[in-house]
C-alpha cells in the first residue's frame, strides 16, 4: 500500500474504534478489536477484519455488524467527512488469526509429549 493508504487505513481504524466503543449495541455488546485495515487505491473500499476474542456468539456479532453497516458508515462519515470527497464502502471480516496461533500451539504441545513419550520409552530399553 502507497503512504496515503497506509495513512487513510491508520485513521479508519482508529475511528471505527472509538464508534464501536461509543455503541456497543452495534457489535451486540461484544468486545472487539479492529487487527487491520485494508483500503483499495482509489480509497472507495474498505475491508475491516475484526477480532472477537473469547466470544461465543461470533457469528451473532458478525451478523449484527452487517445489519448495522449502514448506521457504522453514517458514523465514520461524521468522523471523516472533512478528509474525504466520499465516505468508503465498508465490508466486515473476522480475524482467527489468535484462533489459528492457539491451534497450532495445541499441535505443537502434543508433538513435544509425544517426542517426550518416545524418548523416555528409548532411554528404558
Amino acid at each position: 500500500m502507497g503512504l496515503r493508504q497506509d495513512k487513510f487505513a491508520k485513521q479508519i481504524q482508529r475511528d471505527l474504534g472509538e464508534i464501536f466503543t461509543i455503541h456497543k449495541d452495534w457489535v451486540n455488546g461484544a468486545f472487539v478489536t479492529i487487527s487491520e485495515v485494508q483500503v483499495s487505491p482509489d480509497l472507495g473500499y474498505v475491508k475491516v477484519y475484526i477480532s472477537l476474542y473469547n466470544n461465543p456468539n461470533r457469528l451473532m456479532v458478525m451478523q449484527a455488524l452487517e445489519e448495522n453497516a449502514k448506521q457504522i458508515r453514517h458514523a465514520l462519515a461524521a468522523k471523516i467527512k472533512n478528509h474525504v470527497r466520499k465516505v468508503p464502502e465498508l465490508v466486515f471480516f473476522e480475524d482467527d488469526t489468535m484462533d489459528y496461533v492457539v491451534k497450532m500451539e495445541k499441535i505443537f504441545d502434543q508433538l513435544k509429549g509425544d517426542n517426550g513419550a518416545q524418548d523416555s520409552a528409548e532411554d528404558k530399553q
